[in-house]
């Protein structure tokens, strides 16, 4: 089951890319006012979510699919 959960982009750095599904920074899904990530893995909670001050979650796939689908999520195109 793939996890997921909302970080606040002040945290990035924190994100070890070795132990979620996203590649980089430039993979993310952010919010349209570049705030907020969304982060996603298979199995165990990677270890430095605890180091993380805050964060949305976690969400299921179902459960993250109406948040990502609000207009805070679906940018307007250029």
């Amino acid at each position: 089951m793939i996890t997921y959960i909302i970080i606040n982009m002040t945290e990035i750095g924190l994100v070890d890319f070795n132990e979620v599904l996203e590649t980089s920074q430039s993979t993310l899904r952010t919010k349209c006012d570049g705030s907020q990530a969304v982060l996603k893995w298979k199995g165990s909670e990677p270890s430095f979510v605890a180091s993380l001050s805050s964060y949305d979650g976690p969400y299921t796939h179902s459960e993250i699919l109406p948040i990502m689908a609000t207009t805070a999520w679906i940018c307007d195109p250029i």
